[in-house]
């Protein structure tokens, strides 16, 4: 198969829902944000107020206890503005942009379970996932955060957890895919949907890029209370994610972000100019002779370059995680981990010094997709850390996609020669 090839829809909507599930894993440490939070209210005469601490929410001592057991001493920026409309009573509803790592996930667990009577043996918060990973991510957040909640269980509405018909759940949360969680409500009446206090919607971006997973959600959606409590959560939000949010979310409190530029301010950026895979692969290996790189992320257009490269690399004596959408459930997406020392807490962000695109990104049209190069390089210039992104270009067609990369962020990118290697070894130690 040629590497070019135009990817299905369901290979493009796997390859989104595994980049959600991938930045959750690699994101594990909260990102400290530098975007600007814009709040929309639905009420703009009532007070707008957010938290610098979880004490100030006044939570049920358990969950506070739940909170910091997970390594969260503040609220991060999305926190801070969502969770005191999450808890606030009477229940308001929420429509958030907020990207993987920002402790959105965290914020909406909180409300889950800040809600849940768990001496009610019945399902009172139901959370829809696109994916089976990612319910099963949310699932791990949940159990964590409730761990001083003896009490209090988690049911899974996902294929192939099949239960008897005519039972009733007597778990307070569950967690599931659309179809499934559908059927439970409406065909197996497992749920009674009318009990629902919470709904919330997650990677609503990613749902949508699924036939049918927009249709499902509005259907159970239609089913709830009109006093259940809605959140929803997107990373993007084109028109298209935008009028879904609106169908769901009757009126909402907004939290968007102001995506700033300024994180590039921090990133040097490069590209080397090659002729062909081979070359860029050559140049990889200069690049690393040349300097020492502590950890390193290399993304791919294709998983067969991936793996291709994966091989090439192990080959020279580098240890290689490849994140590869064949791979098992926590190895998704097209890029490669490659550390020189296999850090002992595993993938960790603030250990990537270097990013690398082995290929740009573009978008299934083959334009330049600029928030995913964003994205990608922006995990090397964290934490007020300088960064360091160097891009692989093999062709005029490449050349005019950074062209466009450059004039989009109003920034520079220089061709890398040998008299920038001592500069980039700073960068990276």
């Amino acid at each position: 198969m040629d590497d070019n090839v135009e990817k299905t829809e369901d290979e493009e909507k796997e390859d989104r829902a595994a980049q959600s599930l991938l930045n959750k894993l690699i994101r594990s440490n909260l990102v400290d944000t530098t975007n600007q939070v814009e709040v929309l209210q639905r009420d703009p005469t009532s007070p707008l107020y957010s938290v610098k601490s979880f004490e100030e929410l006044r939570l049920k001592p358990q969950l506070l206890q739940g909170v910091y057991a997970m390594g969260f001493n503040r609220p991060s920026k999305i926190q801070e503005n969502a969770l005191p409309m999450m808890l606030a009573e009477p229940p308001q509803n929420l429509i958030a942009q907020s990207q993987s790592g920002t402790g959105k996930t965290a914020a909406f667990v909180l409300a889950m379970l800040s809600r849940v009577e768990p001496g009610n043996k019945y399902p009172q918060c139901l959370c829809l996932s696109p994916t089976y990973e990612l319910a099963l991510q949310t699932g791990k957040v949940i159990e964590q955060m409730g761990k001083f909640y003896p009490e209090l269980k988690l049911a899974y509405a996902v294929r192939g957890n099949k239960l008897e018909r005519g039972q009733k759940i007597s778990e307070q949360i569950v967690i599931g895919t659309p179809g499934t969680v559908l059927d439970w409500c409406s065909k197996l009446k497992f749920i009674d949907p009318k009990k629902i206090k919470v709904f919330v919607l997650d990677e609503a971006d990613v749902m949508i890029a699924t036939q049918g997973h927009q249709d499902q959600s509005i259907r159970i959606q239609r089913m709830l209370p009109r006093d259940c409590q809605m959140l929803l959560f997107s990373a993007t939000f084109e028109d298209s994610v935008w009028k879904f949010a609106q169908k769901v979310v009757p009126d909402p409190n907004i939290i968007k972000l102001k995506r700033e530029e300024e994180t590039l301010d921090t990133i040097k950026q490069y590209y080397v100019l090659c002729n062909n895979r081979d070359e860029k692969f050559q140049a990889l290996c200069n690049i690393y002779g040349a300097i020492t790189i502590a950890q390193a992320m290399i993304f791919c257009h294709t998983r067969k370059t991936a793996g291709w490269l994966a091989a090439e690399l192990s080959k020279e004596g580098h240890q290689v995680a490849l994140l590869s959408g064949e791979m098992m459930v926590e190895q998704r997406a097209f890029f490669l981990l490659v550390t020189t020392n296999v850090c002992a807490r595993g993938i960790d962000v603030e250990q990537v010094s270097v990013v690398i695109n082995f290929d740009l990104p573009v978008d299934k049209d083959g334009n330049p997709d600029n928030e995913t190069y964003l994205h990608r390089i922006g995990r090397t210039g964290r934490f007020g850390k300088r960064g360091l992104a160097i891009n692989m270009v093999d062709s005029k067609h490449s050349m005019n996609i950074l062209n466009r990369i450059q004039e989009h962020f109003n920034k520079k990118i220089n061709k890398l020669d040998t008299d920038d290697l001592d500069e980039i070894e700073k960068i990276t130690n």
